[in-house]
């Protein structure tokens, strides 16, 4: 229900061909017309280019491992996107999705706002459901983000989460803390883990992240200027970060990628964190 038509590319002749049969014979239900190729001229013209090739993330290997074995996949991949479709938006959702946007900004050539990362969306939504889960109330009524690295270094932003605009530390200053006694801040640790924890369950994560995939390409193909926490270029926009960087903050989504950033407060320990994640990844790029 988010686009017209669909072009799957993939080095694996066999399993391209069985994803796309598979896909086609549930026509009926979709309005999209899909196409498969191993040619990369199959692209042309698209609107949007979402990337998730690359080398799968092993059983307790973090995402920063993958990180050159994955940019040689790109150096293949990226350049022919590009050169397909000009004025299209690159959403990489491979990881590790933050330093891989930028190495997709590089090769790409793209202005910065048209090449975005999944970044911290499904970190963002694991956040609200464990809040829920402990609140008994349903997740769409919490409202938090996960800003910085979509990895182990990424920033619960505390002081403004809220369900349905009550503010949890306006109820408790603690929440959060170390000094919080009904342990809120182990949510965090249970976001960062849940990847791995899925890994040793089946493998691969999978449902989750198609779903916030899935809500990024419809925000930014239908233009609804939703905020959502993409991967984006941050230097000199927010919070004094002055590395040349990709990663996740709260950003308006349109037709052309990340629309703008919103200026999202933080307290001073939340922007140490997010310069402490900033330069994390800049040590990696």
């Amino acid at each position: 229900q988010i686009c017209t038509e669909l072009a799957l590319v993939d080095v694996d002749e066999k399993r391209l061909a069985g994803e796309t049969m598979d896909l086609q014979h549930g026509a009926t239900f979709v309005k999209a017309k899909i196409t498969c190729s191993t040619n990369y001229e199959v692209t042309r013209n698209s609107k949007l280019c979402i990337v998730t090739a690359g080398v799968r993330q092993q059983a307790g290997e973090t995402r920063m491992n993958l990180v050159q074995r994955n940019v040689t996949v790109f150096k293949q991949i990226i350049p022919q996107l590009a050169a397909y479709s000009p004025d299209s938006v690159l959403l990489i959702v491979s990881n590790p999705v933050d330093v891989l946007t930028y190495v997709a900004w590089k090769l790409s050539n793209f202005p910065q706002h048209r090449v975005i990362g999944s970044g911290t969306t499904l970190d963002s939504s694991r956040f609200r459901v464990f809040i829920s889960e402990r609140l008994n109330v349903h997740p769409s009524s919490v409202h938090g983000w996960i800003i910085g690295e979509h990895g182990d270094t990424s920033v619960p932003v505390w002081s403004g989460v809220n369900v349905s605009g009550v503010r949890l530390r306006d109820l408790d200053p603690n929440i959060g803390s170390y000094e919080d006694p009904d342990c809120f801040g182990s949510i965090h640790k249970q976001v960062i883990e849940s990847a791995y924890h899925l890994i040793q369950l089946k493998g691969y994560t999978s449902w989750a992240v198609a779903l916030s995939v899935s809500a990024i390409a419809g925000a930014i193909l239908k233009n609804t200027m939703e905020v959502m926490p993409v991967t984006t270029y941050i230097k000199g926009c927010r919070h004094g970060v002055d590395k040349e960087v990709f990663l996740s903050l709260p950003c308006v989504l349109g037709e052309n990628g990340v629309q703008y950033i919103v200026k999202q407060p933080l307290n001073e320990d939340e922007k140490r964190a997010l310069h402490r994640s900033a330069e994390t990844l800049h040590d990696l790029q």
